[in-house]
């Protein structure tokens, strides 16, 4: 054997020497137990680091400039607002908001409202003489045969006059005016496009965990969609073209009231027709409703179509807020039961852990535009299992409002 072979097996040989009497002082001093307390929460610790610096990473260093272009400029577009109240004060905020954005092509404003209220259809209509570009049509609404958001939306697409559709809802208000510009843009790089939604901010606690729950969630599908495995977008901000619309006869699950924007995109969606829109000013803020309440009962009303998700997506959001559930709990356990010097040593794996995660949600929160994200994102870290706990036992009960 040569001389540097056998120094190299020398080597060897003794670092696994002392690789064994670490181990060997370990089993001694903490028993089996200890050891194997130790032994999980080191390999949860490094699911949590993969998950946040790997895979959440690809949202936080993602450039749709890297995509290829398949259009020279931006399309012409039309935006489809499918609208099932008569709430005056969209017409002088949400929806003027739209109308002003800044395009450099032709766009056009499509709303589709489902109601009897012809006080209120007339005043839509006379927002056409301030908006020519402004399209209102009607579904008069009959308590006997109930219309859905897809149907709505199919009576948009059709009365829309452009190849490139963009679908948001009258819940939702552009981020800037730059919002249209930037999804029209994204149409450069691909026939389906996917912008980010945040939440209102407010004053309080409830409004904080409720705006990094939308975050962290949106991370999911985010992150899936910039390593091509795109699985749903946000129903506030999303297109896609005509072509591929009725290329597939319209919308899937037509049992359902929801999964426009999740269970279609699946049957459209390919490697390389997606674009996604990460960029502050191309982000929408849905209006919040109401508090902890509202949001865990959307959370199940829009959970419905979870079960349809692909398993490689529902495995990868499972893994991750389990390994982070079980890593709190062990860590918990060696707190309360283990010698100080393990304590210390927990203690050090919580705070990299801990550290890991706020650089990498205060990273995303700059792509996608949330503010004021990691002062208090300690909280939020503590609470998300619990609320997604909750979210998954109130998903073992049908939501009848979800379903036709």
């Amino acid at each position: 054997m040569p001389f540097d072979a056998k120094r190299v097996s020398l080597q060897n040989r003794f670092i696994l020497n002392k690789v064994m009497q670490y181990i060997d002082y370990i089993v001694q001093h903490y028993g089996w137990q200890g050891t194997t307390l130790a032994v999980v929460m080191l390999t949860l610790l490094a699911i949590q680091l993969y998950y946040h610096i790997v895979v959440y990473g690809r949202v936080a260093n993602f450039r749709n400039s890297r995509r290829r272009k398949i259009l020279d400029s931006e399309p012409a577009v039309s935006v489809i607002i499918p609208m099932f109240s008569e709430d005056y004060n969209y017409l002088d905020t949400r929806l003027h908001d739209i109308m002003g954005q800044q395009y450099a092509a032709p766009f056009e404003v499509v709303i589709v409202y489902v109601g009897s209220d012809n006080d209120y259809f007339e005043e839509l209509n006379n927002m056409r003489l301030r908006y020519p570009n402004l399209v209102v049509t009607k579904i008069q609404y009959n308590p006997r045969f109930p219309i859905s958001v897809k149907m709505a939306l199919n009576v948009g697409i059709k009365s829309a006059h452009n190849e490139h559709i963009i679908i948001t809802t009258s819940d939702a208000t552009p981020a800037s005016e730059q919002w249209l510009s930037t999804m029209g843009k994204s149409f450069k790089r691909g026939d389906i496009v996917l912008g980010y939604t945040a939440i209102e901010p407010q004053s309080g606690l409830t409004n904080y965990l409720i705006r990094m729950s939308r975050m962290q969630i949106s991370t999911y599908w985010l992150a899936r969609a910039v390593n091509r495995s795109t699985y749903r977008g946000s129903r506030h901000n999303f297109g896609f073209t005509k072509s591929l619309y009725f290329g597939v006869k319209g919308f899937t699950h037509l049992n359902m009231t929801i999964g426009e924007n999740d269970l279609f995109l699946q049957r459209i969606a390919k490697r390389n027709n997606v674009s996604v829109a990460l960029v502050p000013k191309g982000a929408m803020i849905e209006k919040q409703w109401g508090g902890m309440k509202w949001w865990m009962s959307h959370l199940h009303h829009f959970g419905e179509a979870y079960r349809f998700y692909p398993i490689a997506a529902r495995n990868a959001m499972e893994w991750e807020i389990g390994s982070q559930t079980l890593f709190f709990l062990t860590s918990l356990t060696a707190l309360i039961f283990m010698p100080l010097e393990f304590k210390a040593a927990t203690l050090i794996l919580l705070i990299a852990r801990y550290i890991a995660v706020v650089l990498r949600a205060r990273s995303i929160a700059k792509r996608v535009g949330e503010k004021g994200v990691a002062l208090k994102y300690f909280i939020f870290d503590l609470f998300n299992p619990l609320m997604m706990l909750c979210a998954r036992i109130s998903m073992m009960s049908k939501d009848s409002t979800a379903w036709k």
